[in-house]
């Protein structure tokens, strides 16, 4: 009897702990939103942007699998940090019908922006279904540019100095590096946007040097300890999140997304980035 009362209690313990865990990573988690501060070193950083803030928010996925007002209220929160420059790395709605639209009308009423400039990329989700729907891209461009930010499509804009240049998505109908990078210059400092860091394996870089920032992975979403995340939607299943040192004299940061794909996280907080621009040495 003492055996099977031990077996009982233990399943109801694992139970317990089961549903306890799923309902943090479905309830809590995906909402328990992180800002993390970090220092930028960029060659050729012009003097007069030293110490400026450089916040980087991506995967948005306005839709109808999570309520967005969770969005908003982190664009709130965000604003508090005032800063410099924004950039938005992507996919912006989960789309399903032209609903998403109006939802992200009403998110980008709250929009965080730069005080020098508010730049924006898009990502594969923003063209729509099967990523080729091109009129879904263009819409949500229009709504970009209306709220006050700049898509960049495989060009580059200078800010103050600082050479800012924006891929359109590696999955999506207008995926040209190339053109981008064609009048890359060496003696600047340079970031470049790209949503999907598959990109940074491609031979498309031209021997260009500096930070990008991407997203896309989300992180995973669910990461075991001490285990990589089970799921990535990613072929270098190296890129997770985080910094990664590319050798070259490249650094990539991924994102970890403000939205989700799905309302569930374990292990792996949304995030907002902020950056301290830095000479390098």
């Amino acid at each position: 009897m003492k055996r099977r009362k031990f077996i009982k209690n233990t399943l109801l313990a694992g139970l317990g702990i089961g549903l306890v865990n799923g309902l943090y990573a479905w309830q809590v988690e995906p909402f328990c939103l992180e800002f993390v501060s970090m220092q930028m070193p960029l060659a050729h950083l012009p003097e007069k942007l030293v110490g400026k803030t450089l916040m980087q928010i991506s995967d948005m996925h306005v839709g109808n699998r999570f309520d967005y007002q969770y969005i908003i209220d982190s664009f709130k929160k965000a604003q508090i940090f005032q800063p410099d420059m924004v950039v938005y790395t992507g996919d912006y709605v989960t789309y399903e019908n032209t609903q998403q639209f109006q939802q992200l009308a009403e998110v980008l009423e709250h929009a965080v922006k730069g005080k020098i400039t508010t730049l924006a990329i898009l990502g594969n989700h923003d063209y729509g279904k099967n990523w080729r729907e091109q009129k879904v891209a263009d819409t949500i461009t229009h709504l970009l540019e209306n709220a006050g930010i700049s898509v960049l499509q495989n060009e580059v804009v200078d800010v103050e100095g600082l050479k800012i240049t924006g891929f359109d998505d590696f999955w999506g109908r207008n995926f040209n590096p190339r053109t981008a990078l064609q009048n890359y210059d060496d003696t600047k400092a340079n970031i470049v946007l790209c949503h999907n860091p598959d990109v940074c394996d491609l031979d498309v870089w031209q021997h260009f040097q500096g930070w990008i920032l991407s997203g896309h992975t989300h992180g995973g979403q669910f990461k075991p300890p001490f285990l990589p995340p089970p799921v990535l939607p990613v072929k270098n299943r190296r890129y997770t999140a985080g910094k990664f040192d590319l050798i070259d004299e490249r650094t990539l940061y991924i994102n970890r997304a403000l939205g989700h794909s799905w309302q569930m996280r374990w292990n792996v907080r949304p995030e907002i980035t902020l950056f301290t621009l830095a000479k390098k040495a």
